[in-house]
């Protein structure tokens, strides 16, 4: 059983931050409209946290796509474990499911054009899939769908590929995706909540449907920091790691500033050779390692 640790604490002017420039992010943060909550580390400590009420340290945040970095864990993971491969076809991973007439180039979508959002599809099918599926057979509806691109050949944000790498991982590990990632990435990194939001089948949704606290998510981001290593273990592969953090495909299509700088396996690049992952209203886990 692998210990729990916490971030040691220490104050900004210790690890070379001035407090006025804590300060100025706060009062910054304070003009949101609904802040919540944040952690600032530096050299390995948490020199600045806050929330605002009713918010705490320790409430449970709705992750949106921030979840998706974790799910990527689970691919880095899975593959060390010889349960798959990069470039393994999705159809293989399912044959009972695939129609009749099926497109010959979706049976050329691989793990990696899930991980890259490069799947061949024009938008984002997820709303599409969920008011369209009576038997709640989300594998059935995705594999049913018409591709307007060739796998690999375009970045297109897709929160349904990300439910295919989670019902991936269900189908080559027999564990639902946060009981697969429990021992090894949650319990380590201190995450004690093991809910994550499902479908109708059962399947965890993986693009979305996690909850951490702020504390939680510093950990994760402290990990992620220190390439892929917690406390001396390497939790997520080195080799998949710096894959998954680095530009895999061109995003530039894209206006804001930091979401046209490239992404990798359900990582965003972002300003100043840093990376994150990203959910909708501000979940963020950002790493700057320079």
């Amino acid at each position: 059983m692998i210990p729990k640790f916490k971030l040691p604490v220490s104050s900004p002017e210790a690890q070379g931050v001035a407090s006025q420039a804590v300060m100025a992010l706060v009062e910054s943060l304070d003009q949101l409209k609904h802040p919540n909550s944040f952690m600032i580390m530096r050299n390995g400590f948490a020199i600045a946290e806050g929330a605002w009420s009713p918010y705490t340290l320790d409430s449970k945040h709705m992750l949106f796509s921030l979840s998706k970095s974790f799910a990527s864990s689970a691919i880095g993971l899975a593959i060390e474990e010889g349960l798959l491969k990069l470039d393994d076809k999705v159809v293989d991973f399912f044959p009972d499911r695939v129609p009749a007439g099926m497109q010959e180039s979706f049976r050329r979508m691989s793990v990696r054009h899930l991980l890259t959002m490069s799947s061949g599809h024009a938008y984002c099918p997820l709303f599409d899939i969920i008011a369209n599926t009576p038997d709640g057979d989300y594998v059935k509806a995705f594999l049913s769908l018409k591709l307007e691109f060739e796998p690999g050949s375009r970045f297109v944000y897709n929160s349904a590929a990300t439910y295919m790498l989670s019902a991936i991982v269900s189908k080559v590990s027999g564990k639902s995706l946060v009981e697969y990632l429990r021992p090894r990435l949650l319990e380590p990194l201190g995450i004690e909540n093991f809910h994550w939001d499902s479908c109708p089948k059962g399947v965890c949704l993986g693009g979305w449907g996690y909850h951490l606290s702020v504390r939680e998510i510093a950990n994760f981001a402290q990990m992620l920091l220190d390439k892929g290593v917690w406390h001396g273990r390497q939790l997520i592969p080195r080799a998949y790691f710096e894959m998954a953090t680095s530009k895999q495909i061109d995003n530039s299509m894209n206006e804001s500033p930091d979401w046209k700088l490239g992404y990798g396996f359900q990582f965003w690049r972002s300003q100043r050779n840093a990376f994150r992952g990203d959910g909708a209203f501000g979940q963020y886990a950002l790493a700057i390692p320079d």
